[in-house]
């Protein structure tokens, strides 16, 4: 268990450093797509070698199983958004999104738990539980819809759909470090509103990018790199919804 207790934070120690890289490197270019490929594969073995210390060690299952759930699946997701629509693909979002559903249930149930028992589940409060609950309600909500549609999202509600998971992805992963293991850091760093900073970095950045997105103002300069000639779909998909922010 040692062992695994290593790989873990190795991981999240690697996830945290590709996922911010990722955040604020230009859209689209090299580094950004680097950087994210691996945050995402960061943020699958930081969740698979958590939930098997939460489990094995019985360290808070009831949440910290369905946060490495969720983490998982919305970086899954969150990758899958670019690449192309096969059988492989389909299979994928369709298992991805059980898991979800199974997460919303399960986290929903509780965190209303939690509150008839006076806010406290286990000793866990119920935001965690609702928080978790509702994201992954609203994660499997938009795959259902998109699976009934048979219609992939394109332009720029493709890039909003990757945006807020691979960020919400990374506040996890940050709230868990900076906010759950504030007591691991030296004294004098055990400021809360120093350490909120980098936890709350990912949800103004999403919040910023998706305004830039849906929003589409007339600015100066461009901030997604265009796609090599001969780019496949999502690329070009990317480019055209990127070339209407600037």
């Amino acid at each position: 268990m040692r062992m695994t207790l290593i790989l873990h934070i190795t991981a999240g120690s690697l996830a945290l450093i590709s996922g911010y890289i990722a955040l604020y490197a230009a859209k689209g270019a090299r580094v950004h797509r680097g950087s994210g490929t691996v945050f995402v594969y960061a943020m699958l073995a930081m969740s698979v070698f958590g939930m098997a210390i939460a489990a094995g060690r019985g360290v808070a299952p009831a949440i910290n199983i369905p946060a490495g759930l969720l983490c998982s699946y919305l970086v899954v997701t969150g990758l899958t958004t670019f690449r192309s629509v096969d059988a492989a693909t389909r299979w994928l979002n369709a298992g991805a999104l059980l898991v979800a559903m199974g997460v919303s249930l399960s986290s929903l149930t509780f965190g209303f738990q939690a509150v008839a028992s006076g806010g406290m589940r286990n000793g866990m409060p119920a935001f965690p539980f609702f928080m978790f609950g509702i994201v992954a309600l609203l994660g499997w909500a938009g795959d259902l819809r998109m699976i009934r549609s048979g219609v992939p999202p394109r332009g720029s509600a493709r890039i909003a759909r990757h945006l807020w998971r691979m960020c919400f992805a990374l506040f996890i992963a940050a709230m868990s470090f900076f906010i759950g293991q504030a007591d691991e850091f030296p004294e004098p760093l055990r400021i809360p509103l120093l350490l909120a900073i980098p936890v709350l970095a990912p949800v103004v950045s999403m919040a910023y990018w998706l305004w830039r997105v849906r929003s589409r103002p007339p600015v100066g300069g461009r901030v997604f790199a265009r796609p090599p000639a001969g780019a496949g779909t999502a690329q070009a998909d990317t480019a055209r919804a990127a070339e209407a922010l600037v």
